[in-house]
């Protein structure tokens, strides 16, 4: 079960998920200590381990830098629901074992501190607070497998 942060809001960038001023490290717990605190100065404060963001088009745009998936997966986010992602930030999630979910009509069926329970492999989400299923098109099983074994440099020395 993964409670919803809910940020009603287009366009959250790499500098909103991790501010720069924090990039002299690759520790993902000194990036968690910092994650979104731009946006939201609590929110490491109220994350719980396998919680979920929920947010609007374009999450992830701005630099390419593969610190703001490792201050999220650092904080114990689960995955990142939202409508849109940018491509790079996209393809750096994959490639760093970490799940993103790209629907529609998601940030309008789920409120702030709703809890889901998220079916990756089926592409459901069940909001259990409204009692809502949202659909969502699954990753390709190429992906799954990339982020089920940690990650792409993990995916390829599992495959040897």
């Amino acid at each position: 079960m993964s409670k919803a942060h809910v940020y009603k809001r287009d366009h959250i960038n790499t500098d909103e998920i991790i501010p720069a001023r924090y990039l002299n490290t690759d520790n993902e717990k000194e990036l968690a200590a910092h994650c979104m605190e731009d946006l939201d100065n609590d929110f490491v404060k109220k994350v719980q381990p396998d919680d979920c963001i929920v947010a609007g088009d374009d999450f992830g745009c701005g630099s390419s830098r593969e610190h703001a998936v490792w201050a999220l997966r650092g904080a114990g986010v689960k995955t990142v629901i939202a409508k849109t992602f940018a491509r790079i930030f996209y393809r750096n999630a994959i490639n760093n074992g970490f799940y993103l979910i790209e629907s529609d009509d998601a940030l309008g069926k789920i409120k702030d501190g709703d809890e889901l329970d998220i079916d990756f492999k089926s592409g459901l989400i069940k909001n259990t607070t409204s009692g809502i299923d949202i659909t969502f098109n699954p990753l390709p099983d190429f992906a799954l497998d990339i982020i089920n074994d940690g990650g792409l440099l993990e995916h390829i020395t599992k495959k040897g």
